[in-house]
């Protein structure tokens, strides 16, 4: 009897006539679990919305858009989205990348032609792709400390004069949110038009997103908002509104509620063709380079085995599935999505404060959904970092950086 009830259950988690039922009832769970997650971590607010094909399964709000306050987060809630803009904005090139805008494999300095490295080697190789791929050979994070420090784009750009890439461009990887953010002049000059007025004639409106925009401004003038808070002694504050990342709008300035989200989820998965064909679908799906510091957390890296990056958007391998992702972080908030194309279903996960039990609601999700058990990540590091070393070789002048445990 009790082979024949674990051959059933087998059957019902993986029979995909039966995935349908299984997110339905996956949803229900998952409301549960993250309400008492919220609950017991006295977390400010959150919403999340679950999709499955062209369809809305759930959408969850929990919590109020300020501690203190009566105002309740709902669905229309608007978040900061943090890092998690990066997918909107390679999207974005994608499209204008099929309408003959620009090429991938254009050079960063015919549209900004006062970029340049140390050396003018790596300065001429340097291509747009690159800049969306975080394949521009930089260390991690380069010149972050100075948008932290209130300095503007314009500011910072000389400075990059006086580094080299520690790769030739394409060849390792290496996270950059200034860099990513000189695709705007690329757009801006090939277009004749902002960013902002791309971002909302191109894919805001044509996917029914009503409450998302670009901008700080744009975010202070939504009246239905989520404010950052940040953890103090006894709890959670309100904080103010840091419009220091705003500055590199392509990196972290969009916002976007749940319900925008869910439409976002449900045209990457293809149900919005008139508006993004499967090629530009898949030019952002593409493993442009690998990455090697995505193994060591303790919520993805529990079942993350292999890692990419494509065009501002990472791909996963999430124990034997292709799990597409992107994470985002900004004072005083945490964002999640994530969807896969396997299973035609998308979770996204936004919350007003800076907490990492984002990471841990999106995993209870994927990990219940694919019926995959967290992996030794001792093992899996020194398997990805041996990789590492052979694909880049010993002779490079520079430093792959190490996994942590």
């Amino acid at each position: 009897m009790k082979l024949i009830q674990l051959l059933v259950g087998a059957f019902f988690v993986l029979s995909p006539q039966l995935l349908a039922a299984d997110v339905d009832k996956l949803a229900t769970n998952f409301d549960w679990h993250f309400r008492q997650t919220l609950k017991k971590n006295n977390i400010p607010g959150a919403a999340y919305a679950i999709v499955k094909d062209n369809k809305v399964v759930k959408v969850g709000a929990y919590g109020v858009r300020s501690v203190g306050s009566k105002s309740n987060i709902d669905a229309y809630t608007v978040f900061r989205l943090a890092s998690v803009s990066k997918t909107f904005t390679g999207q974005l090139s994608s499209v204008l990348v099929h309408q003959g805008r620009f090429q991938w494999d254009d050079p960063v300095t015919r549209y900004v032609p006062a970029f340049s490295f140390k050396s003018p080697r790596h300065t001429g190789a340097l291509r747009v792709e690159h800049l969306l791929s975080q394949s521009a050979g930089l260390v991690p994070n380069t010149y972050d400390d100075l948008i932290e420090a209130n300095q503007t784009p314009a500011q910072i750009l000389p400075k990059f004069r006086y580094l080299n890439p520690r790769c030739a461009p394409g060849k390792c990887y290496g996270y950059q949110n200034v860099l990513f953010s000189l695709i705007r002049p690329v757009m801006e000059k090939t277009t004749g038009s902002s960013f902002e007025s791309l971002m909302e004639q191109k894919l805001f409106k044509p996917l029914k997103m009503p409450t998302a925009s670009v901008g700080y401004s744009a975010f202070l003038a939504s009246k239905n908002r989520a404010m950052p808070h940040v953890r103090v002694k006894r709890g959670w504050a309100e904080t103010k509104v840091n419009p220091s990342y705003y500055r590199v709008s392509p990196a972290a300035g969009v916002n976007a509620s749940v319900m925008d989200m869910s439409q976002w989820l449900i045209a990457q998965l293809g149900h919005y063709p008139a508006v993004l064909t499967p090629a530009m679908l898949q030019d952002v799906r593409s493993k442009r380079v690998k990455v090697a510091d995505d193994l060591g957390g303790r919520t993805w890296g529990q079942y993350v085995t292999t890692s990419h990056y494509g065009l501002g958007l990472r791909i996963f391998n999430f124990g034997g599935h292709e799990v597409y992702y992107h994470g985002g972080w900004v004072k005083g908030y945490r964002t999640e999505m994530a969807y896969s194309k396997e299973k035609g279903v998308g979770l996204v996960v936004l919350i007003n404060a800076e907490t990492n039990l984002v990471g841990d609601l999106s995993t209870y999700f994927w990990s219940n959904l694919l019926a995959v058990k967290p992996q030794n990540k001792k093992r899996i590091a020194a398997q990805m970092q041996d990789e590492w070393d052979m694909e880049m070789g010993s002779d490079l002048e520079w430093q792959a950086p190490l996994l942590a445990e």
